[in-house]
């Protein structure tokens, strides 16, 4: 789409007022929806309103509608739950409460709202909509408010944003909330496992979801559990049996410990419920086996929001302003939405009516059909799980005679394992022998190569690092051994799991094609690095879990400089010249400043930047942060903007800095890192195995051409398999990075959140969409 950009410096909040209210259940991340929110108003130039306690507080009005400044929202990004509150309010199901509530807002001007909540608050935000001329005609009649502000006032515009831990909403990829609860329950899964382990005993979890069970599926796929019941998918008649055998089975396996989970609204086939208490008795009772119940309850709804939930609530906010100042009496309500990594706007009753079909699906038992309407990405968190967590029989699974090797190469990435372990378990499924190399290329030249059977990779999901062992060196000092060993140990495809490295060496190998035949075979990279920087994909395994990593750390050290006041953090984040954990980290954590490479910077700025600490420090928020990434500039190091920033703000902040370093490759992944770890790799195992097909001649693989050496990546909102032939233009190879980064287009967020005057093109946002049916075809094209 080549056209002009368009900037929202047109659009001017002048004379507008927005509201802005929680309500329904809380979720983590609601809080940066909200100061997002804020923020952007008052920089358009709008006035901005909390409604306190949701729709109680707007039928209350008084003290409950207040006007807030910038500084109202200071210091609440990384706070859990919603600081304005949220009630359940019968009243405003009333005619009469919304009546009250009309004149509440129309007393302020406010016609604008933001409503930030389940699918219930914005149903009854839309009714409210429909009903205001209505409501207004109303208190004219009865001389509350005059003529002038019927026709001032004369509609309501509602922009609804989803903040819900169970991820239940149609139309949305991730709601607000669902990245954090799930980082709630994996702490648990990872603390529970190591106990179980100790005394081989079953753990039975009940996560959230009366109506939906995404947090389950999503964990179970995230710890690789042995059994998961979901509302939408109800095991078959006779799933006591197969549970108890398939325990049992793992149990013989030398597994010392199962775990279960359950969705606290799963059914069996016939809608009756599946307890938590009825899986254990049953356990017990068949196997004998020491089992445990543990109910997480609002555990998952509590804690810090992720760095996932922070940046996507965050923009999420910016996007909402702006479909409220471009509204007009005939724009429909809407909500602004992910899909895939775009924001969307998609009319908010069809969603609410596609959130519908799927529970009355339920409830007349159309499974199937549920599944679809919970759309593409809930059911390739399904099928995966499905493929990977039960072994069929030998007898029963294909023998395709091709050997599969799978290595890591460049840093360790924490989701590494859990991609290893879905292309091992995959390649197994599909009938091939899968082989493990140890300690990447220079491994593989002298023969650290095995065969890898199922059980070798049970409980790789949660580990961080890499097992296998992983090394930045390159293949070329090494081709003839390392071909020499392909023709040994007769392997007839690649999977490289790896950074910037395993993308140069695919490169290497498939220019080596010419000289050595054992290189031509299908041959598939899987990105993953911390520093996300691996051309044709948007994201990398291992990033979000190094981005949390930034991310926690920035909230303490914010935390020690509220205590001292006036001090100012200069930290040094990884990425090598990609800026991409700098910038997302800066976002995530509310810096006031982050230093990139792709963004080149002069004295004149760091100044700049040193004067807007300076007045910063006037208002009641006295603290800084500042981002830099390690290679943003040669000169302007970490020690030298320190300096800078000490000399020039001496009398008015003093400075501190930290350089995070290599705790930003370890720990535990993320949820986010297992799952897309997971999913991408046992796509690109499912390529490997039709490239196999395609390429069998005569009793041998030959693939030789450039199609045959790809890049999975996530490219918006697609998986696409790339050949790395075609990527090279994309790439710059100097300094390790893709020519384009979607991430830039969020810079000016971070800057319009942290109060600088920026332009931001918001050519990407705007257009209203449809919510889309999608075909079952389209569920294997790609979303993930």
């Amino acid at each position: 789409m080549d056209h002009q950009p368009k900037f929202f410096e047109n659009l001017s909040g002048t004379g507008k007022a927005i509201g802005v209210l929680t309500s329904g259940g809380d979720a983590q991340g609601m809080n940066a929806a909200v100061r997002a929110v804020v923020r952007m108003g008052i920089y358009v130039k709008a006035k901005v309103y909390f409604v306190y306690e949701g729709y109680q507080g707007m039928v209350d009005g008084g003290d409950n509608i207040v006007e807030v400044s910038w500084e109202s929202v200071s210091s609440i990004l990384q706070v859990g739950g919603t600081v304005i509150g949220s009630a359940r309010c019968k009243s405003f199901r009333t005619r009469e409460g919304r009546l009250q509530a009309a004149y509440n807002l129309v007393q302020r001007g406010i016609t604008n709202l933001c409503v930030i909540g389940g699918d219930g608050s914005l149903t009854g935000a839309n009714l409210f909509r429909e009903e205001w001329s209505g409501l207004l005609e109303e208190l004219a009649q009865k001389g509350k408010i005059d003529e002038e502000a019927v026709k001032k006032y004369a509609y309501l515009n509602i922009v609804g944003m989803v903040g819900s831990i169970d991820n239940d909403f149609c139309g949305t990829d991730m709601t607000i909330g669902t990245d954090s609860a799930l980082h709630r329950i994996i702490e648990v899964v990872d603390a529970i496992m190591t106990t179980a382990q100790s005394h081989q005993r079953t753990f039975v979890l009940e996560v959230m979801g009366r109506h939906c069970g995404y947090l389950a599926l999503v964990s179970a796929l995230a710890c690789g559990a042995d059994w998961v019941f979901i509302p939408e998918y109800p095991p078959e008649e006779g799933w006591e049996d197969s549970m108890c055998v398939k325990l049992s089975e793992n149990r013989a396996r030398k597994k010392r410990l199962n775990i279960i989970i359950v969705a606290e609204g799963a059914i069996d086939c016939h809608n009756k419920p599946i307890t938590s208490e009825k899986v254990k008795d049953l356990v017990v009772q068949r196997l004998g086996f020491d089992t445990r119940v543990t109910i997480l309850g609002h555990v998952q709804r509590g804690g810090t929001p992720s760095a996932f939930d922070r940046i996507l609530a965050s923009r999420m906010g910016v996007e909402a302003v702006l479909a409220l100042l471009e509204g007009t009496p005939d724009t429909p309500a809407c909500v602004v939405s992910l899909s895939g990594n775009q924001a969307v706007r998609l009319p908010l009753m069809e969603c609410v009516q596609m959130t519908q079909e799927v529970q009355k699906a339920m409830d007349e038992g159309r499974f199937v059909e549920a599944v679809r309407l919970r759309g593409r990405s809930f059911e390739n968190n399904l099928n995966t799980y499905k493929l990977l967590s039960h072994k069929k029989p030998d007898a029963e699974l294909p023998k395709t005679n091709f050997n599969v090797a799978v290595l890591n190469v460049g840093a360790p990435a924490a989701g590494m394992n859990a991609a290893v372990r879905a292309a091992v378990r995959v390649g197994i499924t599909e009938g091939h022998k899968m082989f493990a190399v140890i300690d990447g290329f220079e491994g593989f030249s002298r023969g650290k190569i095995k065969e890898i059977s199922w059980g070798d990779v049970g409980g790789w999901t949660g580990q961080g690092g890499s097992i296998l062992g992983t090394k930045r060196t390159l293949p070329a000092k090494y081709l003839e051994k390392i071909a020499d060993q392909m023709r040994t140990n007769n392997i007839n495809a690649l999977m490289v799991i790896g950074g910037f490295e395993a993308y140069l060496g695919l490169l290497e190998l498939s220019a080596a094609r010419e000289k050595y035949d054992e290189f031509c075979v299908p041959m598939v990279m899987v990105p993953a690095t911390v520093s996300n920087n691996v051309p044709g994909s948007d994201f990398s395994i291992g990033a979000d879990t190094a981005l949390n990593t930034i991310t926690d750390t920035c909230d303490r050290i914010k935390q020690s400089a509220s205590g001292t006041k006036r001090r100012v953090f200069i930290i040094e984040t990884m990425g090598g010249y990609c800026g991409y954990l700098a910038n997302m980290g800066a976002l995530a954590a509310g810096a006031d400043a982050a230093y990139i490479f792709e963004e080149q910077f002069d004295i004149r700025e760091l100044q700049a930047n040193v004067e807007h600490l300076t007045e910063k420090m006037k208002t009641s928020i006295q603290r800084g942060l500042v981002l830099r990434n390690e290679n943003c500039n040669e000169n302007y190091t970490t020690d030298f903007i320190y300096q800078l920033y000490s000399e020039e703000g001496k009398g008015v902040f003093d400075c501190r800095k930290n350089v995070l370093g290599h705790m930003q490759q370890g720990g535990a992944p993320s949820p986010f890192d297992r799952n897309f770890g997971t999913k991408i790799s046992a796509k690109a195992m499912q390529w490997i195995s039709k490239k196999l097909k395609e390429t069998y001649r005569k009793g041998k693989v030959f693939a030789n051409t450039d199609d045959s050496v790809c890049l999975l990546g996530m490219r918006r909102r697609n998986l696409v398999f790339q050949p790395v032939a075609e990527l090279k233009n994309e790439t710059d190879f100097v300094h390790r990075i893709p020519m384009e980064q979607w991430w830039l287009k969020l810079r000016p967020l971070m800057k319009i959140l942290a109060k600088y005057k920026t332009s931001y093109d918001v050519s990407d946002s705007g257009q209203l969409e449809h919510v889309a049916m999608h075909s079952p075809k389209e569920a294997e094209t790609g979303a993930i």
